[in-house]
């Protein structure tokens, strides 16, 4: 069985895109509910070949899901974090250990392996300080492998995009 970190680090081949794809992808990205048909008109295409080139998309994991952006406070999410967390020992056991607990916590929506100080940035949300501390100290900072945590709470955020520019 393949581990988390031999697994992240298994990145795919660039996949050749034509203007077409690329204009898909940009479309999609703004307005994945779009019908095939209104897609097919908006890149000057028929339908079929339309739905050919997005299922080829989606196929090669170019297109790997599609979600519904979620307000967070609307959902009593009140309070967002970067934690840069430093592992115990930087072997790929610990690593795998982290990875595997982290991902069992729903409230850390990102995580990320990184290089300088820190060995894992994560973002974290939660209703509020209360429950982001109870968080910390019951699940997060018993994680075994875990040596320091590093929080920052998020004051405001003013660019939050999902949509990856697309090279051409």
């Amino acid at each position: 069985m393949e581990d988390e970190l031999s697994s992240a680090m298994n990145m795919k081949t660039n996949i050749k895109l034509d203007a077409t794809d690329r204009k898909i992808l940009e479309i999609l990205q703004k307005n994945s509910n779009i019908t095939n048909a209104q897609l097919a008109k908006e890149i000057g295409l028929s339908p079929a070949p339309t739905l050919e080139r997005v299922n080829k998309l989606e196929t090669s994991g170019v297109i790997r899901s599609y979600h519904a952006v979620i307000d967070p406070a609307s959902v009593g999410l009140g309070v967002s974090t970067f934690v840069m967390a430093s592992l115990k020992g930087h072997n790929k056991e610990n690593i795998n250990k982290f990875i595997t607990a982290i991902k069992s916590v729903d409230e850390v929506v990102e995580c990320h392996h990184i290089t300088g100080s820190g060995d894992f940035i994560l973002k974290i949300v939660c209703a509020d300080i209360a429950a982001y501390q109870q968080l910390m100290l019951d699940k997060v900072s018993n994680i075994e492998v875990v040596d320091s945590l590093q929080s920052m709470v998020i004051l405001s955020t003013f660019k939050d995009s999902k949509s990856l520019p697309i090279p051409g």
